[in-house]
């Protein structure tokens, strides 16, 4: 045996034992790891359920609600950390792994910018394969388990959607599109001496917006008008409306001065401001999450971003909290009976058992929850149902009028309900609406885990503790000062006058830290425009000392206690004194760019000639600090809506 031989066999050797050596002590020192925080590049907000991984292959993790991650890896060297996320562009960074180590990370994800010609132009016809050259054999199934609910409840239901097998893959069957949306004609002019009263209920649901952001980032395509309800949108926005000082569970403000689509008319602003509750302040809450489990809701955008949204509403429960899950398909059942805020592992086990398959006997489910509901009632606590769902109730109690008179009946126990609207194609956003507004309770959609995060995480206090019930305002026109006047939006709102003394009438709820916003148009008394009917031959208005006061309106609000059955009256005399729009406040002139922005989507007659480009630098100039960016984000969404005219 050569010299050669000798010395290719210590080398062998050699790198053997430092292998193995290098092996003990990987093992000795445990895999690496890298941890971080996925924020938003710019504004700096964190992104829940980004997907970060590292190349070589390695395990993969979601970044949880605060955009935190940790991966642990046994590969040392170089790798790649990828980090993504539907809604921003891609991110990645090469790194360095030791066995033992940490490495700190910070991705910052730009968001997805819209192109207004890419989201102009028609996207490209997709050639479909010949159903008899792939399609060799189709099979339809449908499966159904049923479990023991988690923590030791009733069986419930986990189905699976209805599936196709097609050329050796499995496609789930896609619901047509037949959304369903209420008629909301624009609010016409009113004379003033013909009706001197205007009178609405309020309204704190957001769901329109994250609506309309669907249509137009999502589907690339403009809402129909009557998904456009411009007080939705005002309302989706943050504002710096100052809090009560008073006994008062809300504080208002009214700012004047001339309307952006006409100088020679004034618009008003009424802000009505919730007053805010910390979490670690609110009472024991007592939930029920009643989730819709039926064959329309297999989709990504409905049960998937459903159980994510409610474990990230569950994470923020404490000790004292309880929730039960009721599931409702061809029939009702419960998966988890009411269980501790503080056993996470029981809820989030529960939640991501669900499946879908069946029909949507939508009544039974409504009915099982409030009685779930009750039997854990707790006094003076939060007691609330959260409904999720598309809306789509097909058996039983499925039609409006039944499902209302359902709601009204069960809301007399102290239980309010909270609607949460989810999925395209088939979403019935009228049913929804009159669910939440009989309901005593609010109304939003989730288009979105960011989304989810900001109803169900940042505004916890609104959407689950209702400071004030059956709020009403009633403003009164001076007929000296106001020809005729006109409400933006609330159209499904509008109350009689006389119903704003009666207690028995039911009215919007305000949630802790809500905000409510109303603009009026006003025709001052020798201006053109706001046309209504002829003069009466018969009435005169009043001449008052009142009327002769300098003052432009009457602002009245009436509210209860949310376990009250008596209401009590607010009154704010506003003066005739408008100021320029240009040195109005940011929030006057954002929430004045969000009703032309609203109007333009709706092609209303009210706009007189006012154009997208002016729209875009009203609200440009009005986005200020933005804390959470979502001024910013509603310019965003105003671009990629003008370029898809």
């Amino acid at each position: 045996m050569g010299k050669a031989t000798h010395a290719r066999r210590a080398r062998i050797l050699g790198l053997t034992i430092g292998c193995l050596l290098a092996s003990l002590a990987w093992a000795d020192a445990g895999p690496a790891t890298v941890r971080g925080q996925v924020r938003a590049a710019g504004s700096g907000a964190p992104i829940p359920g980004a997907k970060v991984w590292l190349a070589p292959p390695g395990a993969s993790v979601r970044s949880d609600r605060a955009g935190h991650f940790v991966l642990r890896s046994r590969r040392a060297g170089r790798a790649v950390l990828h980090v993504s996320h539907p809604r921003f562009a891609p991110w990645r960074a090469a790194l360095t792994l030791k066995p033992g180590g940490v490495v700190t990370v910070a991705p910052r994800l730009r968001p997805v910018r819209v192109k207004l010609a890419e989201a102009a132009a028609p996207k490209p016809s997709v050639r479909r394969p010949s159903p008899r050259k792939h399609y060799r054999r189709m099979k339809m199934s449908r499966s159904y388990g049923v479990g023991m609910g988690a923590g030791g409840g009733r069986a419930g239901f986990m189905m699976s959607a209805p599936r196709v097998r097609v050329g050796g893959y499995l496609r789930q069957d896609r619901p047509k599109d037949r959304e369903g949306y209420a008629h909301t004609p624009d609010g016409d002019y009113h004379h003033t001496t013909q009706r001197p009263l205007s009178t609405f209920s309020i309204d704190v649901d957001t769901a329109s917006y994250s609506n309309v952001r669907r249509f137009v980032t999502q589907q690339r395509r403009l809402p129909p008008a009557d998904a456009v309800r411009i007080e939705e949108l005002l309302n989706y926005f943050p504002y710096d409306t100052p809090e009560p000082t008073s006994s008062h569970p809300f504080g208002v403000a009214v700012e004047l001065t001339e309307a952006p689509w006409n100088p020679k008319h004034r618009l008003a602003r009424i802000a009505v401001q919730g007053r805010k509750v910390a979490v670690k302040n609110l009472p024991p809450a007592n939930l029920v999450f009643l989730v819709d489990v039926s064959g329309s809701m297999y989709s990504a955008n409905k049960l998937p971003l459903l159980k994510r949204s409610l474990a990230m509403l569950s994470q923020q429960l404490r000790p004292q909290d309880s929730v039960a899950v009721v599931v409702y398909a061809g029939a009702a059942g419960v998966v988890l009976p009411p269980t501790s805020g503080e056993r996470q592992d029981v809820i989030l086990r529960a939640l991501d058992s669900l499946r879908a398959g069946g029909s949507t006997a939508g009544g039974a489910g409504i009915k099982l929850a409030y009685k779930v509901a009750r039997q854990a009632f707790r006094k003076g606590g939060n007691n609330r149902v959260i409904l999720c769902t598309d809306g789509d109730f097909n058996v039983g109690q499925s039609s409006d009028g039944e499902l209302v008179r359902l709601i009204e009946q069960e809301r007399k126990s102290g239980v309010f309900l909270t609607v949460l609207g989810f999925g395209t194609g088939n979403y019935q956003d009228a049913k929804m609406q009159q669910l939440a507004d009989k309901g005593n309770g609010n109304h939003a959609y989730i288009d979105s885990l960011l989304e989810a995060r900001k109803v169900l995480v940042e505004q916890i206090g609104g959407t689950l503790l209702t400071i004030a019930k059956d709020v009403k305002i009633q403003v009164e026109f001076n007929p000296a000062r106001v020809r005729s006047y006109r409400l933006i939006g609330y159209a499904n709102r509008k109350l009689a006058a006389r119903d704003f003394n009666d207690d028995k009438k039911d009215a919007g709820e305000l949630g802790a830290g809500h905000h409510v916003t109303a603009l009026y148009e006003i025709v001052p008394v020798g201006a053109e425009g706001g046309k209504v009917g002829g003069a009466l031959r018969y009435q005169r208005a009043a001449a008052t000392s009142a009327s002769q006061s300098g003052e432009l309106m009457h602002v009245k609000l009436r509210w209860k206690k949310p376990t009250g059955s008596k209401s009590t009256l607010a009154t704010f005399p506003v003066s005739d004194l408008p100021g320029a729009l240009s040195q109005s406040s940011q929030d006057h002139r954002f929430a004045a760019s969000v009703a032309a922005f609203g109007m333009l989507l709706r092609k209303s007659k009210h706009l007189n000639g006012y154009s997208w480009r002016q729209t875009l630098a009203l609200a440009a100039g009005a986005v200020g600090a933005d804390p959470g960016g979502h001024r910013a984000a509603f310019l965003k969404l105003a671009r990629a809506a003008h370029g898809l005219r």
